[in-house]
């Protein structure tokens, strides 16, 4: 130990030069899938196998253990401190548990497919992708049986506690199996009621792309994003990427239908919020990180669902939309355009879906993903599997695998074990948005204006500011709400949205 440095001071620039490293990750990763060509695929494999080699090599060096156990007394009177360390621990047990050729395989393997699946997505050719994606398949598992011994739990937990601390798939099932009986009846229900009600007035196109990026442009910035410290931009996927400063949003843009981009817009912003408000004191640091991937989905979802799907957010909307399209007549109200975000239908594609069948897509996921991990499932059968999952859950099938397996990038970049969080973002957006309404009764008239600074600053105090200094999410939402993750607060507001609300 040079310098006078205690353990910790050690393990904090170390951990600062890791954090540092995986900016540069990300920003490779998003310029993959915005900017470089298909050529670049091989090369860019190589960076970030070196990189993640790079960041490996410095997470297990056989000094950490002894830097981590005497650092404990170090920082026992700092909550700060003593969580950035149990951050630091955690990272250290997922880290030590692969070797380093594996870490730079999976990010060649990954890379290498997620460019096959943008091709094979485009041509609806599944058989062309499949090769590279049972390579990942394949390496996931050697991972996830690596971590599960690592952390004395099963296989997929282990995967999933790399994106949500402390996951498990019997809390899991709980929360999705009380969906599950909720949602078929309920759904039945709603498209009953909208089934007697006006349908919804069409809106006309052609909507050029110039003037939906002008709109979603607008609406950032009314929401709070900083294009100085930002930039919007178009992938086939879209995403939030990059780091506090220079976040990076893209999306997708459809001629003849706007609403889709500009709610992706809506819900990417939610995750650029999230980023710009996690402590700046601890950029770099893991305790400065999200708390985990369920918390970021719901910033994303109580931006897009919970605020900007409100009757006073689209009353604020319209005439932008209005004036952004040139358009006339009835169907560009208010009321018509609330229509169109709150209609209910069994959808093909998950990032389309409205929120009372987007559980379903999750759900299938899931289901899926738990099945082809464990073994039980072959990558061959995957396209039948799905399409019989989905007239399960939702009563359709689709006519195609680019509308099917194909659809998500997840698993063809080599992440396993997310899907779940989609859904349980779902959940704790609705809880907490409950919560700020008691606290912030000013919000749906700061809305309807379309000022989120009432809502912004609730979730700076209650959810931004904190990054990880709880350990779990349930930590953090009975510290911002008084209860852990349940399901009740989503039920009171679909019921609420699609059958009172009318």
């Amino acid at each position: 130990m040079s310098g006078g440095e205690t353990s910790y001071e050690i393990l904090e620039a170390r951990f600062g030069q890791i954090g540092a490293l995986g900016e540069a990750a990300r920003v490779l990763t998003w310029d993959r899938s915005v900017n470089m060509p298909r050529k670049g695929a091989p090369g860019r494999a190589e960076q970030l196998a070196s990189l993640r080699r790079v960041v490996h090599e410095k997470i297990t060096d056989p000094a950490m253990p002894d830097l981590l156990d005497a650092a404990e007394e170090e920082v026992a009177r700092d909550p700060w401190r003593g969580a950035n360390l149990r951050e630091m621990r955690r990272r250290w047990i997922h880290a030590s548990a692969l070797d380093a050729d594996l870490i730079a395989a999976m990010a060649r393997a990954d890379s290498e497919c997620e460019m096959a699946w943008r091709g094979a997505r485009e041509a609806d050719d599944y058989e062309a992708v499949k090769p590279c994606l049972r390579t990942v398949l394949e390496l996931v598992r050697r991972a996830g049986e690596a971590r599960a011994e690592a952390l004395g739990c099963p296989l997929y937990d282990a995967l999933m506690d790399v994106y949500e601390p402390g996951a498990r798939t019997g809390r899991i099932d709980a929360l999705f199996d009380d969906l599950a009986g909720f949602l078929p009846g309920f759904l039945d229900r709603v498209l009953q009621t909208q089934a007697g009600e006006p349908q919804p007035l069409p809106l006309d196109g052609p909507f050029s792309v110039e003037a939906q990026r002008s709109l979603s442009e607008r609406l950032m910035v009314q929401l709070g994003f900083d294009f100085e410290a930002g930039r919007l931009d178009v992938s086939l996927h879209p995403f939030c990427s990059g780091v506090p400063g220079d976040i990076r949003v893209t999306t997708r843009y459809d001629t003849t239908d706007f609403t889709q981009s500009v709610m992706a817009v809506l819900h990417e912003t939610g995750h650029a919020l999230y980023n710009a408000g996690l402590p700046p004191e601890w950029r770099r640091q893991p305790v400065g990180s999200a708390r985990g991937m369920a918390m970021h989905e719901s910033q994303s979802l109580i931006v897009e669902m919970q605020a900007c799907r409100s009757a006073e957010f689209i009353g604020f909307l319209a005439p932008l939309v209005r004036d952004a399209f040139d358009g006339a007549g009835p169907a560009w109200s208010a009321d018509n355009l609330r229509r169109h975000y709150r209609r209910v239908a069994r959808s093909l594609i998950r990032v389309d879906a409205d929120e009372v069948t987007y559980p379903a897509h999750v759900i299938l996921r899931y289901r899926l993903e738990r099945e082809l991990i464990g073994g039980g499932l072959s990558l061959d059968d995957l396209p039948g599997a799905w399409a019989d999952g989905l007239e399960e859950l939702l009563g359709i099938r689709p006519p195609d695998d680019a509308s099917g397996c194909l659809q998500d990038i997840h698993w063809y970049s080599g992440t396993w074990g997310y899907f779940p969080t989609y859904a349980l973002g779902a959940l704790a957006a609705a809880q907490l948005f409950e919560t700020a309404l008691a606290a912030r009764p000013g919000i749906p008239d700061a809305l309807s204006r379309g000022d989120f600074t009432p809502l912004l600053g609730w979730l700076r105090e209650a959810v931004h500011r904190k990054g990880s200094l709880p350990a779990t999410t349930d930590d953090l939402l009975r510290e911002a709400t008084g209860i852990p993750l349940r399901t009740d607060s989503f039920r009171r507001h679909l019921e609420r949205r699609y059958l009172s609300d009318r």
